[in-house]
């Protein structure tokens, strides 16, 4: 080291945590990116993209409700609206789901799962739910207490 240079600092983290693995919010996002990663791979071979399966898999489940709007969707899916509006525009083209004008609100638009959709979003809900069950097998019995605190999270 020259005479006229300092020595560099380091920067540090202030944290309430002594390990990164103590802090729940790293170690959900460490799990969310794990777990995402086996769904893509899943739902790869069905064509579909992780969002499209979740708005297709909550409308058919939704459905039956009556007539659904894209807002209704989105707030079941706790999706952005503007991006479920694009995702079902894809799905649509792809003849999984028809959108109709919605009777008395000319700005919004009734969903259904076509025939095509429904078959496919069955398939493919028996894969994922193939991969949680690997995914979530290490916890054995204690994956109905995970399920209890994700709920308490979410409501």
């Amino acid at each position: 080291m020259s005479p006229t240079s300092t020595p560099k600092q380091e920067m540090q983290l202030t944290t309430e945590f002594e390990h990164a693995e103590q802090s729940p919010g790293y170690l959900l996002w460490r799990c969310t990116n794990r777990w995402q990663a086996a769904i893509r791979a899943t739902l790869k071979p069905f064509g579909l993209t992780h969002v499209q399966f979740v708005l297709l898999a909550s409308l058919l489940w939704i459905q039956t409700d009556g007539r659904v709007t894209q807002r209704h969707l989105a707030e079941h899916a706790a999706t952005d609206p503007m991006m479920t509006s694009q995702v079902l525009r894809a799905l649509e083209t792809r003849g999984l789901v028809k959108r109709s004008a919605f009777p008395g609100d000319n700005r919004a638009w009734s969903l259904r799962v076509s025939t095509k959709g429904g078959a496919l979003v069955s398939r493919a809900i028996a894969e994922v739910e193939r991969c949680d069950r690997e995914f979530f097998a290490s916890l054995g019995e204690r994956q109905a207490e995970l399920t209890k605190l994700l709920l308490e999270l979410v409501i």
